[in-house]
């Protein structure tokens, strides 16, 4: 089956034309511009090493729906116990770096290229990539980042240095989303570690419809700060109220492992 190759311009073929792989196009930068046209059409960049730059639109996409959020028991004790600072946008370059260094199970090397890097940081700049960070004392131990357009999170990858570092600052990512009126959070492919989470296969119809109703929304534009108050609800073990998604409804339930198609397994 053919594949699109782009050219110059930040312009994507429909995500439907992707082929049985999920690949939607092979070629181009991985420029702000280009990587925000990219997430405003449900696709994003994995490079592969020998080959050109490959751009994805799986079908299914594992998705969660901030709400559907599942905390295990064991880990909601740790989060009583406040181990980590948990901060946002303060260490934006040095989580994605992190998560490129990380050794991952069955992965040679890392596919966050250092023009990813310097991609993603002009994203940050602009306020619309965002990093979630864990501190041990003055020390970063765990992270996470993504790209936040309208009401959807787009999440890329997170590392670990010690256990649960990662896992907590996803959940409190998950939870400061929900209390902002986030529809979903695009996990891109589906894995055991975000499944345990609550997230959810859904097709990819479905997965472009929900990203349609999302930007229609205002997008909240960086740096992000984590509110108090959605730490203490988590401390409490009680999930925090939504606020009402901002002019569009959120997607329902799907009838049928952190972000991103690289998170490091704790």
């Amino acid at each position: 089956m053919p594949v699109y190759r782009l050219g110059r311009d930040p312009v994507f073929p429909p995500p439907g034309g992707a082929t049985v792989d999920g690949i939607v196009a092979i070629g181009g930068d991985v420029t702000p511009r280009r990587l925000r046209a990219a997430y405003q059409a449900g696709i994003f960049p994995w490079p592969v090493e020998g080959y050109p730059l490959l751009w994805f639109s799986p079908d299914p996409r594992s998705a969660l729906v901030p709400a559907d959020l599942r905390v295990s028991r064991s880990l909601r004790k740790r989060l009583r116990r406040e181990p980590f600072r948990v901060t946002s946008d303060l260490a934006f370059e040095a989580v994605m770096r992190a998560c490129a260094e990380t050794p991952r199970a069955g992965q040679r090397g890392t596919w966050i290229t250092d023009e990813l890097i310097e991609g993603y940081i002009g994203l940050h700049r602009e306020g619309i990539a965002h990093s979630v960070e864990a501190w041990h004392g003055d020390t970063l131990v765990g992270g996470l980042y993504g790209v936040s357009l309208g009401a959807a999170f787009f999440g890329e990858s997170m590392f670990t240095r010690v256990p649960d570092a990662s896992k907590v600052a996803f959940v409190r990512l998950v939870t400061q989303l929900d209390a902002w009126g986030f529809h979903f959070i695009d996990c891109q492919v589906q894995t055991a570690h975000l499944d345990r989470f609550g997230a959810t296969a859904w097709p990819r119809a479905r997965f472009l419809a929900a990203l349609d109703r999302a930007l229609a929304c205002p997008t909240r534009a960086g740096p992000w700060t984590l509110e108090p108050s959605v730490a203490e609800v988590l401390a409490a073990g009680d999930a925090p109220s939504a606020c009402p998604p901002r002019g569009a409804a959120r997607p329902s339930d799907p009838a049928s492992d952190a972000p991103g198609r690289s998170s490091a397994a704790e």
